[in-house]
This record gives C-alpha cells, sequence and structure tokens, in this order.
C-alpha cells in the first residue's frame, strides 16, 4: 500500500544513523512526524493514508509506550488493541515473528476475556485487573524481551525501503 504521507527527513542522516547503530535516531526520525501528523489532525483514521511500514511503526510506538508503562492491560484498557491484528500481519511482512507470535497469543487472552478487560474501570478495579489477569505477566516479559529485537528489525527494513516512509 502507497503512502499518502510522505514527510521530507534527511534520507542521508537516517541512513548514516542506521549503519552508526544509532537505533534511537532512527526511531525518532521516522516515528516523529508521524505523530506530529496524527496530532494535528486529530483522527486516527490518518493511520490508513500510512504505507504498511509506517503503520507499523507508529502502531507499534503505541504498543510499546503502553506496555512498557503498564502492560498490556494498560494497552487494552487504554482501549488500543484494535491495532492488534494489522501489526501482528505486518510484523509476519518483516519476520519478526516471535514478537508476533506473542501479540497472538495477546490477542487470545484478550478474546478469552474481552467483556472483563473492556469494561470501564475505576483506579481500584484497574489496579485488580494485575491480580485477576497473571497471565499477561508473561506476555508483557516476553514482550521485554523481544522488544529491542524487533525495533531493530522494523528499522532495518525501514531503512531497506525508506521511500515507503519518507519523501
Amino acid at each position: 500500500m502507497q503512502s499518502n504521507f510522505l514527510p521530507t527527513l534527511d534520507k542521508i542522516e537516517i541512513t548514516a544513523a542506521h549503519i552508526e547503530g544509532n537505533y534511537d535516531l532512527v526511531y525518532e526520525l521516522l516515528v516523529e512526524p508521524l505523530h506530529e501528523e496524527l496530532y494535528k489532525r486529530q483522527d486516527f483514521n490518518f493511520i490508513d493514508e500510512l504505507s504498511e511500514g509506517q503503520q507499523l511503526i507508529l502502531a507499534y510506538d503505541y504498543l510499546r509506550t503502553q506496555v512498557l508503562q503498564g502492560g498490556f492491560i494498560q494497552f487494552i484498557q487504554n482501549e488500543y488493541v484494535g491495532l492488534l491484528p494489522s501489526v501482528i500481519e505486518q510484523l509476519m511482512m518483516i519476520s519478526a515473528t516471535d514478537m508476533a507470535s506473542l501479540l497472538d497469543d495477546v490477542l487470545k487472552v484478550y478474546v478469552l476475556n474481552r467483556d472483563m478487560l473492556n469494561r470501564p474501570t475505576t483506579v481500584e478495579e484497574f489496579a485488580k485487573l494485575y491480580e485477576e489477569f497473571k497471565e499477561f505477566e508473561i506476555l508483557d516479559e516476553r514482550f521485554i524481551q523481544h522488544n529491542l529485537t524487533t525495533e531493530r528489525m522494523m528499522l532495518d527494513y525501514a531503512v531497506t525501503h525508506l521511500g515507503e516512509f519518507v519523501a
């Protein structure tokens, strides 16, 4: 899928940072313009206008931020779970099968417990979800274990396919 939004970025800077192993810089250079445009538009449907690689890096950034702050329970409670099916598919596209498998497991636990996980909660009820769904602890740990490798695979893909990400 072709992107309807290609930010003008310095391809040489991105490539040089990648060669130097500065993955944090490459990540920020690619994801920041997507967040800025999303913020300007105030419409999450913007993601549908992006290439699959852009969709992956933007959705993964939401996933990473939520899971590293409060685990998959926070990710689900903040209503981002709808991102998972496409993220799983896009991770398979870049051969990030370990993370794709993990997210598929998260989706399975979610589907089996959808009613409990989707209901609005107080702060106390939210905290109790962590006690009720211990299986997410293991999934959170697996996410942390595979996160860095997955990010690098995404960035390797992005640098190899820069025309999908920048003008």
